[in-house]
């Protein structure tokens, strides 16, 4: 059980339970309506691929032992772990996957051993004359008898799962794909077994004594074989998740007493010197506090071009030095590593449910009990036709019936394609928040984006310093320098930083005021300084008609301006230029390619701001907006029948990602913009945002397309099995194939699944 975080102002609380036993859409379905109707519980999502339920609920109603009771009352296992023992998320995938990889070892070997004694059953019955035919004393074939210690020796051994969750689902009052097994092959190893132990019970009845042992057997073994199979693809569609895992290394190089040592990275302390040399892997989140290099962090951000790093970068675990030796000081450390986060983070989106899930959910809540309905229909059908063998036949129809349904590829079809495509997504550096978020991505009509650090770089730059007549231009950008010092803003520090560039000696400054809106002023030398828009000169008084023409050129090149004033007098005028990030231009393309409108929001004047837009290739920009007009913008495309993706790194676009359909945080950007995203890019790119749209849309198809075939396969296949192609084709499908059709089916879904992979 994990706490993964509270809701709705500390009054919900979100558990992740895992939940053993569960093997089909029944199963699941079972659970989940067991938890939803208990008192307290909000919310509550079951996933079959991960074997565990994540509920929110309120504390002060609900316990979670009393969460576990209701799981446990369907049948299915649930524990709470000790609160003692806390597994980190690397932890919690590793024992996940070794569970797995038992799983399938176990599948594996008990199919082989089953299709070995199957193949014999079958091949056996043909080398020995007259061995599957009655005697004349009427006594059983000696070859049926040991048929019969084969078929118990597979069904109690290598079968006895699917007998003792039947039994289980029974107790509770319930069904689900075990029960239609252990009916089926039940049913056949009965009649086989009265056959054998008393055949002329069965002939004074009219019964034809004949036995299906060599059917029991293939069917347990292919359905075993198709388990095994299942069971390995699972463990593939949270590779990414694994190779994510094997990123963090086992040791680290530290300096300790002088010397450099090799310790387990657990044993790393916050402030310690950690040696990273060429070629090596970061052991955990540090900052470069001596040397120079190149750092691979593609694993992390999907981004292929090394970053260069010195001192005061940050380095992130599992991120691969490749050029020089680096010194650093450990920052983060275990659970809150980039790493760590990004692993559970996966695992929480894993375990969510898409909403398109709902539709399998319906349907397999009546899915076990219609087909065992069908199944004795079938059986009765055949048996009131007559006919030779009308027994055998209407048996053998109703087991392939019993045996060719399958719930399990219904449950498999929508939390399979959000595991593999929230690791692909991974891959690409995008962090997508669960089934949810995935499946809105893909409705997405409008893209809305932010423009400073979104479409822009977001660290603006004085790129222009035009004076007034017979003024130096040093002098204009030290007295702007000089004042813009004591101001907050992201224009205060471009124009800092050029005069620090320029070396020049900034001037005390008394009386500073910060003008919203307009700009900043300050005594410089005993003289009212003015920085600001043409609004904070015409408030003071300062003429800057000669300027005009000049700001009008640098506003029209896209680039914000800023006047300078001193005693009353315009000094001149400032550029400064927020780049346009060399990937918005191509990814602006990709979202038009993909048939979505892009809106461009900006504080900018409508000037500067369509200037920019034109640059980017966005056709509508709207300006001049505070924090709180960007939501309403949001909100007035969405009262246009508009599904909108917000696209911010800052904390003023929190509440407009808050507000999107889809919002979509800038990973570079601040934790709260992250915090109310449904996607975040783990590198500064826009070109995510168009992967993510496009991994959703296919995503959304391959789901389609899963539950489309398993309701396909069980529309078109139990029909067939009960017997509808006989009467005009003589076709009556056994029950070993239904037995093989059953298990390729689940399998056949995983694999189109792993398509997303590529």
């Amino acid at each position: 059980m994990s706490t993964k975080g509270k809701t709705d102002g500390g009054t919900t609380v979100e558990l992740t339970i895992p939940v053993s036993g569960m093997h089909c859409a029944a199963c699941q379905s079972r659970v989940q309506r067991a938890l939803t109707k208990t008192p307290g519980v909000r919310e509550a999502s079951v996933n079959l691929m991960t074997n565990a339920a994540t509920v929110t609920f309120d504390p002060t109603v609900a316990k979670p032992a009393v969460l576990v009771d209701a799981i446990r009352s369907t049948g299915y296992g649930a524990e709470l772990p000790s609160e003692e023992v806390t597994r980190t998320a690397f932890e919690e995938q590793e024992a996940l996957d070794r569970a797995r990889d038992d799983e399938f070892r176990v599948l594996r070997f008990k199919a082989v051993v089953s299709l070995i004694i199957g193949a014999a059953a079958m091949v056996g019955p043909m080398l020995l004359p007259m061995s599957s035919t009655m005697p004349a004393a009427g006594r059983a074939p000696a070859v049926w008898w040991a048929l019969l210690a084969a078929s118990l020796v597979v069904m109690l051994w290598a079968g006895r799962h699917f007998y003792t969750r039947a039994w289980t689902a029974l107790r509770h009052g319930g069904a689900d794909m075990n029960t239609l097994i252990a009916i089926g092959t039940g049913a056949a190893f009965t009649l086989s077994a009265t056959a054998t132990v008393a055949p002329p019970w069965l002939s004074s009845h009219g019964v034809t004594p004949v036995v299906y042992y060599e059917a029991v057997i293939l069917i347990i073994a292919l359905l075993l074989t198709g388990n095994a199979l299942e069971a390995r693809a699972k463990r593939r569609t949270s590779s990414a998740l694994r190779k994510l895992i094997d990123l963090q290394p086992a040791t680290a190089r530290v300096r300790r007493d002088g010397g450099d040592v090799d310790i387990a990275v657990a044993q790393v302390r916050r402030g310690d010197t950690v040696i990273v040399r060429p070629g090596e892997r970061v052991p955990v989140d540090a900052m470069v506090s001596g040397g120079a290099s190149a750092v691979d962090e593609s694993m992390l951000t999907g981004e292929s071009t090394p970053v260069e790093k010195r001192a005061g970068s940050p380095l992130f675990g599992g991120t691969i030095n490749r050029t020089g030796a680096l010194e650093a000081t450990a920052t983060t450390l275990g659970e809150e590593s980039a790493l760590a986060r990004i692993v559970r983070l996966m695992r929480d989106a894993q375990a969510t449910r898409a909403p398109i899930q709902n539709l399998a959910d319906r349907i397999s809540a009546v899915f076990v009990p219609t087909v065992l309905s069908i199944a004795v229909v079938t059986f009765v059908v055949w048996v009131v036709m007559g006919g030779p063998n009308s027994m055998a036949r209407g048996l053998s129809a109703a087991v392939a019936v019993l045996i060719i349904a399958c719930p399990c590829a219904m449950g498999l079809a929508v939390p399979t394609a959000v595991m593999v495509a929230t690791g692909r997504a991974a891959e690409l550096g995008l962090l997508i928040k669960g089934g949810r978020a995935l499946e809105r991505a893909g409705a997405v009509q409008t893209v809305v984006v932010d423009k400073t650090g979104t479409v822009t770089e977001g660290r603006p730059t004085v790129t222009d310093i035009v004076p007034a007549a017979n003024v130096d231009p040093q002098d204009v950008l030290t007295r702007a320098a000089s004042v813009e010092r004591l101001s907050e803003h992201p224009l205060a520090d471009a124009i800092g930083r050029r005069a620090s560039e320029s070396k020049l000696a900034l001037l005390a400054v008394e009386e500073f005021a910060s003008e919203t809106g307009r700009g900043v002023r300050g005594r410089v030398s005993g003289v009212e300084t003015l920085v600001g828009n043409a609004s904070l000169m015409k408030a003071h008084g300062v003429d800057v008609s000669a300027l005009e023409g000049e700001s009008a050129r640098l506003t029209a090149e896209g680039k914000t301006t800023a006047f300078v004033a001193s005693g009353g007098r315009a000094l001149g005028v400032l550029g400064i230029e927020d780049p346009i990030r060399p990937s918005s231009i191509d990814a602006i393309g990709r979202l038009r390619a993909l048939g979505l409108d892009v809106v461009m929001l900006t504080g900018d004047s409508q000037q500067t701001g369509e200037a920019i837009a034109r640059r980017a290739g966005i056709e509508r920009v709207v300006s001049q907006l505070m924090p709180e007009h960007k939501v309403d913008e949001v909100k007035r495309l969405q009262s246009n029948g508009r599904v909108v993706a917000m696209v911010g790194d800052g904390v003023n676009d929190a509440p407009a990602l808050a507000q999107a359909d889809v919002g979509v945080a800038i990973g570079t950007g601040t934790d709260i913009a992250i915090a109310a995203s449904d996607v975040t890019l783990m590198r500064a790119d826009l070109t995510g945002v168009a992967d993510a749209i496009a991994l959703s849309r296919r995503t959304m198809r391959t789901m389609r397309q899963n539950l489309f075939w398993a309701f396909a396969y069980n529309v078109i296949g139990i029909p067939i099995a009960a017997g509808v192609l006989y009467p005009m084709f003589g076709v009556l499908l056994s029950p070993v194939i239904a037995s093989a059709a059953m298990a390729m089916s689940s399998v056949s879904v995983v694999m189109n699944s792993l398509r997303l992979r590529r």
